[in-house]
């Protein structure tokens, strides 16, 4: 499961009954779609974790308002109905999911409730089964006389999909046992393993077929073919856990139990342990949870179960559950991994970037192999203030870490296991040059982040900057993105923006070149070069994002493009400014939103004789359009530049600017002598100081509210 839920909820706590009632009504749409999805569709909407919260909060509505329980309540369902696309199977007993436990303290609070239920003193010995839970697709398979004669899945609990002819082809799934009951439902779990995974998805990706997201999905989807050749042609394995109905009892304990289906044939997890108290249970599952990414295969928690047979059946069921089993969930996203190496990549802006390689894990639905690893401090075991993260522990290759996603997004390193540490791992050593063109890479005071000083001649910059050139918020040519630059630029044929202007003329018509390169022909080489040629006339805000300078992004491109109206214009003042005084600095820091230095990123940039070539040589090539303003002949403001601080009580800071630009003002950060405005609400301080003394004019919110009355 892996999506976004209702972040914003009202407590619990201070619901009242109205609210219940639509939460619940809420709750129950959205968990039933996530229960369809994840069983039904086999394409997850939700993360465990964020099903895991609406289940609980569901649950903990229900019990502050009993009487407001649907008949339709998440809390009594498993599963989802079947599809139509299977004949359809009445479990002969129901297959149950497990409650949960979040923490030790919940493992000892099930461990308590057990012992209650029983009447069973604190020193009373009771034995418990700990083993994996796989991430998987449930399966009941029944033998009559040795013979499997039926496979079905979970479906809602209660009925099933018979998928009989796609579980034959289970390697891991006998057809005949001997020694067994007459009647046997053996329950477990079909999944398949990460290599297999990796394989699966390669051959998929060659075919131009679906690629799937993780190992679970790709098992569920495999065991739900409708056709049952698609599953042999995948490699699905079975883990027998469990059984259901059975003609007469074979063990009496789960551990023995478990040990009979081996003999019977069966892959049982040798990973399977007995404890005799909750404390053995928790170092059990942190042992498991310390080997998950070395399994082969996902699993999501431990499961833990009372071991004498006898004490199960008096402990029984709730309406959903076992009383006497729980599921110790991982915690939300996280994952333990080994770090293989550590890469460093050059940005466009020159930033040497480390990314951790890792032996891949699944953590949160989402196989991962790599995650950012910010900055040299960061490995070092330092923060951005200096101070001490993780406790001081730093990273080194061959380190065992623990991997969460942020966000739900981009996988970073948590925390690093010293006691796994090979005593002869070296601490890691920053490069101080750049591994792509060996210039020196300089850290300046204050950044936390150390660059390449190769700029044009850093193969790898000049990459990464075509890329941003290329793509949607700049100049957006169809055909033309990042794999083609990669290949272009390989091949020399484009080394700068303006060359992607000169390929054609270059190479005449380009048609024979270009076509025989794999992916290209005479269509879409020529396709190319009209999109190419569609973006020569292009707005003045999408040159200059293009162009990816350092601290400059769209929204910054688009007021500096509006401040100055057109390149030639923007072109001279920063040609001709002076870092930190001069009218013409003035004026730049005077746009709202452009602080120093972004300024002087601009500035620098400008006046390089490198990157200024490189940019003189794209706009010979274009026609810059200048930004047209509407028509605002009927504003008491247009052309004057306004100034806001202080508090505004009618209306936020942002909409104020936003309603000042669309009457053609130019909205400044600062006060200067070309500020025309300043509108001051409570708190305006030193710029009403500055205005006071600079002559402008004044006024305050209802006053400017007044001024642009019914525009």
């Amino acid at each position: 499961m892996g999506g976004v839920i209702q972040t914003n909820a009202i407590a619990v706590e201070t619901l009242s009954s109205e609210e219940a009632v639509l939460e619940l009504a809420r709750l129950a749409s959205v968990i039933g779609q996530a229960n369809a999805d994840y069983h039904g569709n086999d394409a997850p909407s939700l993360s465990d974790a964020e099903f895991d919260d609406l289940k609980r909060r569901n649950l903990a509505i229900e019990t502050r308002f009993p009487a407001l329980k649907r008949a339709d309540s998440p809390s009594d369902q498993i599963g989802a109905p079947v599809s139509d696309g299977f004949e359809k199977v009445t479990h002969a007993q129901a297959m149950l999911s497990l409650g949960n436990a979040f923490s030790d303290d919940d493992v000892v609070a099930f461990d308590t409730r057990v012992r209650k239920f029983l009447g069973l003193r604190e020193g009373d010995a009771l034995a418990y089964t700990a083993e994996p839970k796989i991430d998987g697709l449930s399966l009941s398979l029944r033998y009559v006389n040795g013979a499997l004669v039926q496979a079905a899945t979970r479906g809602d609990g209660a009925v099933g999909e018979n998928v009989l002819q796609n579980a034959l082809s289970i390697d891991d799934i006998p057809q005949t046992i001997s020694g067994a009951p007459e009647i046997i439902e053996v329950r477990g779990e079909v999944y398949m393993s990460d290599s297999d995974f990796a394989q699966l998805n390669a051959r998929q990706t060659l075919a131009g077929a679906k690629v799937f997201a993780n190992p679970r999905n790709a098992a569920a989807g495999s065991l739900r073919q409708l056709d049952p050749r698609i599953t042999r042609a995948r490699p699905l394995r079975f883990f027998a856990y469990a059984w259901g109905e059975i003609s007469n009892p074979f063990a009496t304990t789960q551990f023995g139990a478990i040990e009979k289906l081996r003999d019977f044939g069966f892959q049982t997890n040798p990973l399977t342990a007995l404890c005799h108290a909750p404390s053995d249970m928790v170092a059990h599952y942190k042992s498991i949870e310390q080997q998950r990414a070395t399994l082969g295969y996902d699993i999501d928690g431990v499961v833990y179960k009372v071991d004498d047979l006898d004490l199960q059946k008096r402990l029984g069921f709730r309406s959903t559950t076992p009383r006497w089993a729980i599921a110790h969930k991982f915690p939300a996203e996280l994952a333990w991994t080994r770090l293989n190496d550590i890469e460093i990549q050059v940005g466009r802006t020159g930033a040497l970037s480390p990314v951790a390689r890792l032996v891949p894990v699944t953590v949160g639905g989402v196989v991962v192999s790599n995650a950012t690893l910010h900055n040299e401090d960061y490995i070092a075991g330092l923060g951005g203030d200096g101070e001490a993260i993780r406790e001081g522990r730093d990273i080194r290759i061959g380190d065992w870490v623990q991997i969460y996603r942020a966000g739900d997004v981009i996988p970073k390193i948590k925390d690093v296991d010293l006691a796994r540490r090979d005593p002869q791992a070296p601490a890691y050593n920053f490069p101080q040059v750049c591994p792509k063109c060996q210039s020196p890479a300089l850290r300046d005071i204050g950044d936390a982040v150390r660059r390449c000083t190769g700029g044009l001649i850093c193969s790898a910059q000049a990459v990464e900057r075509l890329k941003h050139f290329v793509s949607r918020g700049a100049f957006d040519i169809d055909g033309l993105g990042a794999k083609q630059v990669e290949q272009f630029y390989a091949d020399g044929w484009v080394k700068t923006p303006a060359d992607i202007f000169t390929l054609k003329a270059r190479f005449g018509a380009g048609l024979q070149q270009l076509k025989n390169r794999d992916g290209w022909g005479d269509k879409s080489a020529e396709k190319l070069f009209q999109a190419i040629e569609s973006k020569r006339a292009i707005p003045f805000k999408r040159v200059l994002f293009s162009l990816g300078i350092r601290h400059v992004g769209d929204a910054n491109a688009g007021l500096i493009a509006a401040h100055y109206g057109r390149w030639s214009a923007m072109e001279y003042a920063l040609t001709h400014a002076e870092i930190g005084s001069g009218t013409i600095w003035e004026d730049l820091l005077g746009v709202d939103g452009i602080g120093e230095v972004m300024a002087a990123s601009l500035v620098t940039t400008f006046q390089n004789d490198n990157e200024r070539a490189s940019i003189d040589a794209l706009i010979s090539e274009l026609t810059v359009q200048d930004v047209v303003a509407a028509d605002v002949s009927s504003s008491p403001v247009a052309g004057k530049t306004v100034v806001f601080t202080g508090t505004l009580s009618k209306v936020s800071r942002a909409e104020a600017k936003a309603r000042a630009e669309s009457l053609g003002a130019k909205v400044a950060g600062s006060v200067s002598a070309k500020t025309d405005i300043l509108v001051a609400g409570p708190g305006a301080g030193s710029k009403a100081t500055k205005a006071e003394s600079l002559g402008v004019l004044t006024i305050d919110e209802d006053a400017w509210l007044a001024m642009i009355e019914g525009l």
